[in-house]
């Protein structure tokens, strides 16, 4: 590069920012494009919560676990990575729902909570008998009418009523967005329901329509993809192939400062000063908004109030529990009396995540209505969670080893999500050009949400510093 190269800066090294890092350095290879660029992480490690941890022959994630195949871009950047053939599929298998301090398996053909058969949706003792008639008034009730922003939770009661949201449906999508379905936003993070009222008017009849036939013989394949040593094989993929002079850890972003010329400077926390034609943060809205708004008075991120989340890994000899039944896992509705949201029995779903004879058990708590675990140890949040696993699980030792991540300040989309981005974006367009936002706070939070968002941050920031191309 001549000394006329132009600088880009990306701010924040979780898997957002990476994948922009990667895919921007493949443009200036392959175009030979006059650009430099600095990737700045504040922490030791990059990856931001994609985190493995492999320990005595465990591969266990503290983060996110795997990836939904039908979101095809982290699948693409494994590619891109050479890492296809490393792509692990999840086992298939029953998934239970905590009922009456007991494990009930969720009818056969319920497709994110919504019946889509009529026999086990009938039979089942989840939900009442009043429940299940007011559920079946989807099939004549209208569709509405606007386009208007609502919450999950006002969208499902209304075409299913509160037991069927309450039994089936939030404990299952509370695992994609930590929170009250009735504070998320339904355009921002379940989009396509509010598209199949519009096109079925019955949601049952809408989902049972896009549910896929299931094949006459042999098990359905499992929708979920991992990579056989864990996500992070992303995080050091990605970071294998960077040159390493343009990845700067432990590096925290002061200020930005605009100059008269159109460029930026970015002062970091130890001093040192950057000067950049344009940013790309990936950092979280509520660490780049402070450094934005003397520019560009860009909006707080609307939130209900922010919990924390934890996950616990637990480690057992295989003869030390007793599951008592087939499956992968259960959910737990709020209205249970457990502190648990979640339990997947992970060397089942996924058996290379465990050796031979051990068993791998991933639990997860922190509803936003329930926070008093915020204040305890590590050991007193296993005592916790083992007291409520033992009331439906024999669980005959304590785990040979476990690990505890907590999420500070999960922050679900609230009502009117897409309005606040679209805003958030043409302020800085406007008043700071060359400067994007793109990660977890903005367009989705899962894996591939995160990397699609990466990659097409590339070509905003190309066309930002060189126009026309």
């Amino acid at each position: 590069m001549n000394e006329k190269a132009c600088h880009v800066t990306i701010v924040g090294g979780g898997i957002t920012g990476l994948t922009a890092a990667f895919y921007l350095q493949r443009e200036i290879e392959a175009k030979r494009l006059p650009i430099r660029f600095q990737l700045i992480e504040e922490q030791d490690r990059l990856g931001g919560k994609i985190k493995t941890w492999r320990h005595e022959g465990f591969v266990i994630e503290l983060g996110p676990d795997s990836f939904l195949e039908r979101k095809t871009s982290a699948g693409e950047l494994a590619a891109d990575l050479g890492l296809a053939d490393e792509l692990v599929r999840n086992s298939t298998g029953q998934a239970y729902i905590w009922h009456k301090d007991r494990l009930m398996a969720i009818p056969e053909g319920a497709v994110m909570g919504v019946p889509t058969r009529l026999m086990p949706f009938v039979t089942t003792d989840l939900i009442s008998w009043p429940g299940k008639i007011r559920a079946a008034l989807d099939l004549i009730l209208p569709a509405s009418k606007g386009n208007e922003d609502i919450s999950v939770g006002e969208f499902f009661r209304r075409r299913l009523g509160d037991e069927v949201i309450d039994n089936l449906i939030q404990p299952l999508l509370s695992g994609v967005y930590s929170g009250d379905l009735d504070n998320l936003s339904l355009l921002a993070s379940f989009p396509q329901f509010a598209q199949m009222e519009k096109q079925h008017r019955s949601l049952i009849l809408a989902m049972k329509h896009s549910r896929p036939q299931a094949k006459a013989q042999g098990k359905p394949k499992g929708i979920f993809l991992t990579l056989a040593n864990g996500l992070q094989s992303l995080v050091e993929g990605i970071e294998k192939s960077l040159p390493s002079e343009v990845l700067q850890k432990n590096s925290g972003i002061a200020k930005l400062e605009k100059q008269p010329n159109g460029k930026y400077t970015l002062v970091l926390k130890n001093g040192q000063v950057i000067e950049t034609d344009a940013v790309l943060f990936t950092v979280p809205h509520a660490v780049s908004e402070p450094l934005l708004r003397p520019y560009a008075s860009v909006p707080a991120l609307p939130t209900a109030k922010p919990h924390m989340v934890a996950t616990i890994a637990m480690a057992f000899p295989e003869s030390g529990i007793e599951l008592g039944m087939e499956g992968t896992g259960f959910i737990v509705p709020r209205h249970s009396g457990a502190t648990i949201t979640a339990c997947t029995w992970a060397h089942r779903k996924w058996p290379h995540m465990a050796p031979p004879n051990k068993a791998l058990l991933r639990s997860f708590v922190g509803r936003a209505t329930e926070q008093s675990f915020m204040q305890m140890s590590d050991e007193e949040i296993l005592e916790v969670v083992l007291r409520d696993l033992r009331k439906i699980m024999t669980i005959r030792q304590q785990p040979e080893f476990y690990s505890v991540t907590r999420l500070q300040n999960a922050i679900p989309y609230v009502v009117g999500h897409q309005a606040w981005v679209k805003d958030v974006k043409q302020k800085l367009q406007t008043n700071l050009p060359g400067v994007l936002v793109a990660g977890a706070s903005y367009d989705g939070v899962g894996v591939p949400d995160c990397i699609a968002q990466g990659k097409k941050a590339v070509s905003e920031l190309i066309a930002s510093v060189q126009p026309g191309r």
